[in-house]
């Protein structure tokens, strides 16, 4: 039973993420990587990350109001919360997040 209700508890707590790019540029590769890197060490497992590339799909971008590319997206847990560039600064981007670090 208490298996049960921490499995629920985990997707309770499942951040969804959203990266808008723009093709295989520098700016858009160092944003996914950046974003992995910390999914993985402060939200490891409980997360998901939707990349979509704007040149593919560009009828996407009105829906979430991106204006600037890269831009990560915070669905869920709301407020939504966008942050716009490569995301290379770490304590930024937690910030922006609302991301409380793991301490190393």
């Amino acid at each position: 039973m208490a298996k049960a209700s921490k499995t629920a508890e985990k997707k309770a707590n499942k951040w969804e993420l959203r990266l808008y790019i723009a093709g295989n540029t520098a700016k858009s590769v160092t944003a996914l990587a950046n974003l992995k890197k910390y999914c993985e060490e402060h939200m490891e497992g409980q997360y998901t990350i939707e990349v979509i590339d704007l040149l593919v799909h560009p009828q996407l971008a009105a829906g979430d109001q991106i204006f600037a590319i890269p831009t990560l997206v915070r669905k869920v847990p709301v407020p939504i919360r966008k942050i716009i560039g490569d995301l290379s600064n770490e304590e930024k981007v937690l910030v922006g997040l609302n991301i409380r670090p793991v301490k190393k």
